[in-house]
């Protein structure tokens, strides 16, 4: 946690930059402490402890604009500090359109760093044994067929404390355990090494339990055997809600404010405008107690909020931040979606199997392998590798296949959302479904 000698840091940095010149100021302090331990093969590799402090410095001088940012955090260096990033900001072209966000923007609520419920306070008390065996104890290798195996633990912890000139005072602090692995197996018959990765993560020591990631991964991995691409043509995609975010996290990106500002989105114009099918809804829904990435305040201290992005296909929200806002002429809202979340549709408890079977026939996508889209039209490539599937049922695995199309003509085919999204995830995208999607292979 960020203690009072810490906050008192950051109030000297903000009364220093206004005894300096400065009209305006914000100062963000961010505190991290992460341990490590590396597995290779089934033994340690390595064991790292990483802690860190810095301080970032957001200044309004005369019109002018900068933001610096140090990991020197005693009074005198951070006054010489302050001092010459003034300098250097008044060296710069004036911009009209920076300014710190109105104060009834900003977040009031953020005052234990709690608020959201995901700080473990039994952190400092996890030993290097525990963080051994939870390392080891997801291990498999030494089972048949396993050419190499590579995992890791860490648990973190992570505060920030932003304050500004008009009053903002927003404390955040979270934690979090991971472990992930990766498996390569040896040649297959086709000469293959295929390999697969798992993982999992939790707030709290609690509910983390990395125990089945091995095994898991090892079964990602097996199912791969004999993987050929598919005649190419228009299939049904199913998108494993692992890696659905491929398809959502665009749409988001082309609603920021910068993208909008700088005609590089292909959803300019679009608020207000039902681009999407009926089924589509995309909400923000950055207050989940007990989730990581839930969060009261951005990185202007401006509050979010729990809204629709685009409801019954209908898109309701830009990402506009204060500076947007004034070049752009329009609402300011928060910076970022923070808690992506696509509920299940058209009907409840649907998962990647079940969704499978009312399609009938396709490719399910579980992983990508490299490709591109373009933000500003829309249209995206991508190397894939799944499984084909018919009468709702897996028949071999695929790969060395390209999948692409448009974002807007991928959405308009739209199938299913399913209700499997991962919570341990930053976005809540479940396993969805398009119809007549373009694949290339042999």
């Amino acid at each position: 946690m960020i203690d009072e000698r810490e906050k008192q840091l950051a109030e000297f940095c903000l009364e220093t930059a206004l005894k300096l010149g400065a009209q305006a100021a914000r100062i963000t302090l961010d505190k991290s402490d992460e341990n490590v331990v590396s597995t290779l093969n089934g033994e340690v590799d390595s064991v790292t402890r990483c802690s860190d402090r810095s301080v970032s410095v957001a200044l309004y001088v005369d019109g002018r604009y900068g933001v610096f940012s140090t990991n020197k955090l005693d009074e005198e260096s951070l006054k010489d500090f302050i001092a010459r990033d003034i300098a250097t900001v008044r060296m710069l072209a004036p911009d009209p359109c920076r300014a710190l966000p109105e104060p009834s923007r900003l977040c009031s609520t953020a005052v234990s760093g709690d608020e959201m419920g995901i700080l473990d306070p039994n952190l400092g008390s996890i030993t290097p044994a525990q963080r051994r065996e939870a390392a080891l104890g997801a291990s498999v290798f030494g089972r048949g067929g396993i050419l190499s195996e590579e995992g890791e633990y860490s648990d973190t912890g992570y505060d920030t404390y932003l304050i500004d000139s008009q009053g903002a005072r927003c404390l955040h602090s979270e934690t979090f355990h991971d472990y992930g692995v990766e498996l390569t197996l040896n040649e297959d018959r086709s000469g293959r090494k295929n390999s697969a990765y798992w993982w999992t993560s939790a707030p709290f020591a609690r509910d983390f339990d990395a125990s089945g990631c091995g095994a898991k991964a090892l079964e990602l991995a097996l199912a791969r055997e004999g993987s050929a691409p598919c005649r190419s043509g228009r299939y049904n995609m199913v998108v494993d809600s692992e890696v659905a975010s491929k398809f959502v996290s665009p749409i988001i990106k082309a609603l920021n404010g910068y993208k909008l500002q700088q005609e590089d989105s292909f959803l300019a114009g679009s608020l207000g405008r039902k681009l999407f099918p009926e089924g589509l809804t995309l909400l923000d829904r950055p207050h989940i107690k007990g989730q990581t990435g839930s969060k009261l305040f951005d990185s202007e201290g401006v509050a979010t909020a729990e809204c629709p992005v685009i409801e019954a296909g209908v898109v309701q929200r830009y990402f506009i931040n204060t500076y947007m806002s004034r070049k752009m002429g329009i609402p300011a809202t928060s910076e970022d979606c923070f808690r992506a979340f696509v509920p299940g549709w058209p009907h409840p408890g649907l998962d990647a199997a079940s969704i499978m079977e009312m399609c009938g026939d396709g490719i399910l996508v579980t992983g990508f392998n490299g490709g591109n889209n373009n933000s500003t039209t829309g249209d995206f490539s991508y190397g894939i590798e799944g499984f084909l599937f018919k009468g709702g049922k897996i028949v071999r695995p695929v790969s060395e296949m390209v999948v692409t199309g448009n974002f807007l003509s991928l959405w308009g085919g739209f199938i299913a959302a399913g209700e499997d999204s991962r919570q341990c995830k930053s976005k809540l995208i479940p396993t969805l479904a398009f119809a007549n999607v373009d694949f290339s292979g042999e």
